[in-house]
């Protein structure tokens, strides 16, 4: 088909230009539209990408933390009115604690997070002078936000927070006693046949992986040269980022949440409808549930649902188009790869 042929060109142009490095595909129901593979997953090696290469999902990694959350939620060890600081045994001078389980889930919580994005904070600047090799378990990230001023109550605003996933990945470790991600592992990658995904260290070596990498240019906007993220973030995941898929696997966990094969059937009602208002924007009314973002049209329908992710050498998304039951996941091993940099043009968009 000609759409076909035109998104092909499409992407292998940008990755010409060096502006996208990563994977494509597109399914409609149980047929797959449209997949690519595009750059390097190794720029020092010269190692191409394929439908098999494995990438940080960045911020996506939130929604496997969700279901967890609400997997133990329909299993009644867990509440959406929780109140999470006394749950844990937590004490902090800033965040309420009034502070619940939905407010987590839904970026309502108003607590400070430890890097600000919608303030425009660069999560990779806080490891300039901080040893991020040694954060490897989901309490060392507590120093980092346990005392920062609030933005707003508890349930009186909408923020976007990191640091809420950090929240609720100690209060699944609190509830199993078995550590974030081998929970998750067991619970949501195994269950839903995602043979390919994982956590893994950058310290470690590991087949098929996409290695982070971003260009560096001149005052021309000429590319220099090409830095490597393994310094911008801890050596491995968390609850609120940093886990790695395939495509192939982030598309068949979307589908397993769908048919209910993760979480009961009235939790995916609920996760899949709107909660709580986010912003208006010139594209319509986004709103956010458990994990994940919504875009209304002007009648209140849902256009798509979303999650989406950023970070040095790493970008990622996994949208749903509910009316074309339409999904559409990319992946890149760049931090602009799925979204072009700012004042930036192509001769293929």
């Amino acid at each position: 088909m000609k759409w076909k042929d035109t998104l092909a060109a499409y992407f292998l142009e940008r990755a010409r230009q060096d502006l996208f490095s990563g994977i494509v595909l597109i399914t409609q129901g149980k047929s797959q539209l449209f997949a690519g593979a595009y750059g390097y997953a190794s720029r020092t090696w010269k190692v191409a990408n394929t439908l098999d290469t494995r990438f940080d999902t960045a911020s996506v990694t939130k929604l496997f933390t969700a279901v967890v959350v609400l997997q133990l939620i329909d299993q009644d060890r867990l509440a959406f009115d929780t109140p999470v600081l006394d749950f844990l045994g937590l004490e902090s001078p800033t965040i309420s604690r009034q502070v619940n389980v939905f407010h987590l889930l839904t970026h309502t919580s108003g607590i400070g997070d430890d890097c600000d994005e919608e303030a425009g904070e660069v999560y990779e600047d806080l490891w300039e002078d901080e040893g991020q090799l040694f954060v490897t378990e989901t309490a060392d990230f507590l120093p980092q936000f346990i005392d920062k001023p609030a933005n707003f109550p508890p349930g009186q605003g909408c923020r976007y927070c990191n640091c809420s996933f950090v929240l609720l990945g100690l209060v699944i470790e609190k509830i199993t006693d078995i550590p974030y991600r081998e929970y998750v592992q067991e619970n949501v990658f195994d269950r839903a046949g995602m043979t390919s995904s994982g956590f893994f260290r950058l310290d470690r070596a590991h087949e098929n992986i996409a290695e982070g990498c971003d260009p560096l240019h001149d005052d021309a906007g000429q590319i220099t040269g090409w830095k490597k993220n393994i310094y911008s973030f801890p050596p491995v995941g968390s609850p609120d980022s940093g886990a790695y898929v395939t495509a192939r696997d982030l598309h068949r966990f979307l589908r397993c949440v769908q048919a209910g094969e993760l979480v009961s059937l009235r939790m995916v009602q609920s996760m899949t409808t709107p909660q709580v208002f986010y912003r208006e924007t010139e594209a319509g009314r986004w709103m956010f549930s458990y994990g994940l973002e919504f875009l209304l049209d002007p009648a209140g329908g849902v256009v798509f649902y979303q999650k989406d992710g950023v970070n040095a050498g790493v970008s990622a998304l996994l949208r749903y188009y509910p009316a074309r039951d339409l999904t559409v996941v990319l992946l890149s091993n760049m931090e602009d790869g799925v979204w072009e940099r700012p004042g930036l043009s192509t001769s293929g968009s």
